[in-house]
């Protein structure tokens, strides 16, 4: 499957990044190249859902 997402505040095509947390780990996220903003995948209890592919 896949998405075609865009920036909502810029209309700009959202890219794919990581974003490195404090513990060293890296959590994927979505990234406007234009005005900086991130989103990111869901998290539940603080935790974040990831998939092990």
């Amino acid at each position: 499957m896949a998405v075609n997402a865009s920036c909502a505040k810029c209309d700009v095509p959202l890219i794919d990044d990581l974003l490195k947390l404090d513990d060293g780990s890296d959590i994927q996220i979505s990234r406007c190249p234009e005005c900086e903003g991130k989103i990111k995948s869901p998290s539940c209890c603080g935790i974040e859902m990831t998939c092990n592919n």
